[in-house]
């Protein structure tokens, strides 16, 4: 897979924070903060259309070694919390994964180049996001890491297998104009990866909403998912 270094299901190597951190609904100054992140993008960013009008939040971006940013998430409806009192199974959100897709990236020492981005890349970072906010809270706490392994690792071979029978094909609009998606689903919920302009990766996950019917387009001002 054309991806950075193997990491958990926080997010990608190099990353200033996990794309299932605190939104930036915690506090004005958590909001500002993140804000600020999405504003030094060089790329634009997503989120679900107009034709979804419930809550809209942010969560952290995702920068490289030398600070230039390179993916973030915009969440859509309720915000998935993993505290006991909360079900898992009455949350309903959708969250857009934007990455800049990048054929060439510096390292942060500028002695070399790290692999390219691609549709595996967002496709890893939906299927590790999904798992950082579903994963099954009644679960002995002993045995919650091996199994979070154990699905992280399957979530890197998926993403690394986009045209093998774990993925469907989906067609979504973005920006109004039909375009491709590899999609898959599970009991912890949907992922799905693909591009929308060119130089920008987009993929979601999601649970209690479904990705049928959804709509991705330009989110027009980032500071709007910062309440």
């Amino acid at each position: 897979m054309e991806t950075t270094s193997r990491v958990g299901p926080q997010g990608m190597s190099g990353g200033t924070q996990a794309d299932g951190a605190a939104p930036a609904t915690r506090g004005a100054s958590a909001a500002h903060k993140a804000v600020d992140g999405y504003l030094r993008a060089d790329f634009p960013w997503y989120g679900l259309d107009e034709a979804f009008t419930g809550p809209r939040w942010l969560m952290q971006v995702g920068a490289a070694a030398d600070s230039v940013v390179e993916h973030g998430s915009t969440g859509h409806g309720d915000f998935p919390s993993l505290r006991l009192e909360a079900s898992p199974e009455g949350q309903r959100f959708t969250v857009v994964v934007t990455v800049a897709s990048r054929p060439v990236r510096r390292s942060g020492d500028g002695t070399g180049v790290l692999d390219a981005t691609s549709v595996s890349t967002v496709a890893w970072l939906a299927g590790s996001g999904l798992l950082s906010c579903t994963w099954p809270t009644e679960m002995e706490r002993g045995l919650r890491q091996d199994w979070l392994d154990q699905q992280t690792a399957i979530a890197w071979e998926l993403a690394d297998d986009l045209g093998g029978p774990g993925w469907s094909g989906l067609s979504l609009p973005v920006d109004g104009v039909p375009a491709d998606f590899h999609y898959r689903e599970s009991e912890y919920g949907w992922v799905l990866a693909g591009a929308a302009q060119e130089g920008v990766l987009v993929g979601a996950y999601g649970r209690g909403m479904s990705a049928y019917g959804l709509g991705f387009s330009v989110v027009g001002d980032i500071t709007g998912y910062a309440h």
